[in-house]
């Protein structure tokens, strides 16, 4: 049964296998994208030393490794589950004698490793060449960091199906995925680092998983968390991971008294 599972991740990534060329114009969106941040920053910056806790090195390493980390957790969960239960498929796949959740989390996986090694790793190599990016030389600061992006991956497809499986419930949750997409990207700290935000809205989104996605991960990798506060935030992700099991789990569970399909 659980090879089944691991055949879910297999079948992802051969069928982005077969679309790989849109991940190629992807390393250049995302170099594309880093220059941009960098050179507006660079500009925020002028003769300063440090800004908001980050040196100039600091904060050019950052921009690159969250976009880059933002080319791996990226998924489409959420918009997949809402078109299958509009389509009615969630259906036949509710009848079969595995998890629906686990299965589109295998999948998503499967993505975020052909993300990994088709984007991520590239366009890595290619920044680093362009910018001037300080990558660490401590093994065991790679190892963290590693780590922590698979919990990044984990909470951004938990909030991926959570929002998916509002379309049991709204019908047409378009809405809700646009705003969900929004908020992380400008919440996690990919456009702009926690640091940066007024002193209430830095204590408010530390009480939400936003931050665990990419600035966590990102202030480890660039040396502002390190020793025991970079455990400390490896924490606070393990925590949301659990946390968000749980709304999951009950959301699902009410939506399976409730399925209707539309269309047949």
């Amino acid at each position: 049964m659980v090879s089944a599972y691991f055949d879910f991740v297999r079948i992802r990534f051969l069928t982005m296998l077969a679309y790989r060329i849109n991940y190629y114009s992807g390393i250049v969106i995302y170099t594309i994208n880093i220059g941009a941040y960098y050179f507006m920053w660079k500009a925020i910056y002028g003769d300063a030393d440090t800004l908001g806790g980050f040196t100039v090195a600091q904060m050019t390493t950052y921009i690159a490794v969250s976009w880059m980390a933002r080319a791996f957790y990226f998924n489409n969960l959420d918009r997949e589950i809402s078109n299958e239960i509009r389509d009615g498929s969630v259906a036949v796949q509710m009848l079969r004698p595995i998890s629906y959740l686990l299965v589109k989390m295998m999948q998503g996986f499967g993505e975020g490793l052909f993300r990994m090694l088709m984007l991520m790793m590239p366009g890595m190599i290619v920044a680093c060449l362009l910018f001037p990016v300080d990558l660490p030389h401590d093994p065991s600061l790679w190892g963290i960091f590693f780590l922590m992006l698979w919990f990044s991956f984990l909470i951004n497809t938990q909030l991926n199906i959570l929002t998916g499986l509002f379309a049991f419930f709204v019908e047409n949750n378009e809405g809700l995925m646009r705003m969900k997409r929004m908020l992380i990207d400008l919440l996690s700290g990919v456009m702009i680092p926690l640091t940066f935000f007024p002193g209430w809205a830095e204590t408010v989104l530390k009480w939400l998983p936003f931050q665990a996605i990419t600035y966590l991960p990102s202030s480890v990798f660039t040396g502002r968390l390190g020793g025991d506060a970079a455990w400390n935030a490896l924490g606070v992700q393990l925590i949301w991971f659990a946390v968000l099991i749980v709304p999951i789990l009950l959301m699902w569970r009410a939506a399976r008294k409730r399925l209707f399909v539309q269309g047949g």
